[in-house]
């Protein structure tokens, strides 16, 4: 297949392009910085290009795979701040969306980003892609980006993203100097759930999605067995034989983190239901094994 993908040189995007190309498929990668972005991948071939306003449809590509936005956890949700997250995830989906739109033979699929974010806050409960929409405002930005997708004339898959465990980015990465310093601990009371998925069943699952076109609407991309955050905790100090009686108050990440606190305190039990009804396999279903693999392994 002929491929564009936005966020091709990010977290998941790195490995996703090497896999994609290993199979013998043509890549097209979005990047302001074209150099800095083949800098990345200096041993492959890869089309760059750094602005979408050389083309006037999409009729030439299979597939368009859309995983670009910003950190949504690096900076304070001031009014400006939470501007840029809505735009650098709903403004480019929908430019995305116009080209798709505008030819005659459109690709057969397009697979655009979200996050668990899109349920809040959901205490015990177990959480399907049935679920309804939070009401915050990481739930606002999902859905939002969400309708933005579905407005594609071609097969659309949701990837409804949980954290994503790799040593290489995200939130274990920064993590691990305090848990490798024995400063780890549950934050909170550490009843909430949280939900998970190792890179590389992230990856997988994305690969799935596009092979299969049967597969359209929302997914969970979630392990099927989310933990609590003392569970995490205590597995990850393990995994490191560092000890874990470290405790961060909820208050106190209130005041550190103001509302983007949410992310770290909401319980999240989430269940990537329609994943595994399509036949998808997780290759790291329980958090020992995924944060053994990447610690250990460097995935």
């Amino acid at each position: 297949m002929k491929i564009f993908i936005t966020g091709g040189t990010g977290l998941i995007g790195q490995v996703l392009t090497r896999s994609l190309l290993s199979q013998g498929h043509q890549l097209t990668l979005l990047s302001r910085n074209p150099a800095q972005a083949r800098s990345k991948f200096p041993d492959l071939d890869l089309e760059f290009v750094p602005t979408l306003n050389s083309y006037s449809s999409f009729d030439q590509y299979n597939a368009v795979i859309n995983l670009a936005g910003e950190p949504i956890f690096d900076k304070a949700w001031h009014d400006e701040q939470k501007k840029q997250l809505i735009d650098s995830r709903i403004k480019i989906t929908e430019r995305l969306v116009e080209l798709i739109n505008a030819g005659k033979t459109p690709p057969h699929s397009f697979i655009s980003g979200s996050a668990v974010g899109y349920y809040g806050d959901n205490g015990e409960s177990a959480v399907s892609e049935d679920n309804p929409k939070g009401d915050q405002f990481p739930a606002q930005l999902c859905y939002q980006w969400e309708q933005a997708a579905l407005q594609a004339n071609s097969r659309t898959c949701l990837l409804r993203t949980a954290n994503v465990l790799s040593t290489h980015g995200g939130a274990l990465a920064k993590m691990l100097p305090l848990y490798k310093y024995g400063l780890g601990g549950k934050l909170g009371s550490g009843k909430q759930y949280w939900a998970w998925i190792h890179r590389q069943d992230m990856v997988a699952a994305i690969e799935f999605l596009l092979n299969h076109p049967t597969c359209q609407g929302a997914f969970n991309l979630c392990s099927p067995n989310p933990v609590r955050n003392r569970e995490f905790n205590r597995t990850l100090a393990n995994t490191l034989h560092r000890p874990h009686f470290a405790f961060v108050p909820a208050f106190m990440l209130k005041l550190v983190f103001g509302e983007r606190a949410q992310l770290l305190l909401d319980s999240q039990n989430i269940l990537p239901c329609r994943l595994i009804k399509a036949g998808f396999e997780f290759r790291f279903d329980k958090l020992a094994d995924a944060l053994h693999d990447c610690i250990k392994n460097k995935s």
